[in-house]
């Protein structure tokens, strides 16, 4: 069974460029083993991410994260079952914040910031839905 879950969570000590790479090439290495895909969207000390996969193993990764010492305040905004992904292309995309139109931002939520402590699980997804019909995610997959 395939699930989908969203989470948003903030980064105790801010993450440098470098660590944040290191995050996603490890991710890349990891997840297609476990039959994981997703996209990564780091902005300003905000993580908010997409898994995609099979329960055990999402459900797995996801309480890895919760309990990263690195992140603080992680919150589930959405989990469901799905028929197929929508993600399937990336091992871990990431969403390249300097290609990202700030009214796309503004579109979903009162100020052009990624704030997903402050809007739906639903308006998160759909801006994730938005991000990747404009080419702002990137990565291998």
């Amino acid at each position: 069974m395939l699930v989908r879950l969203l989470y948003a969570s903030r980064a105790k000590d801010g993450i440098a460029q470098d660590e944040l790479l290191a995050i996603l090439r490890k991710c890349r290495a990891q997840n297609p083993p476990l039959g994981v895909t997703g996209v990564l969207c780091y902005s300003e000390g905000i993580f908010l991410q997409v898994l995609e996969g099979g329960r055990s193993a999402v459900n797995g990764l996801y309480n890895r994260i919760a309990g990263d010492p690195r992140h603080s305040q992680v919150e589930l905004l959405s989990y469901e079952e799905i028929g197929e992904r929508m993600f399937a292309g990336w091992a871990m995309g990431q969403v390249n914040m300097a290609r990202l139109n700030p009214a796309l931002l503004l579109k979903y939520s009162e100020r052009p910031v990624l704030d997903p402590f402050a809007v739906s699980g639903k308006v998160s997804m759909a801006l994730f839905q938005e991000m990747m019909a404009t080419a702002s995610i990137v990565g291998q997959p």
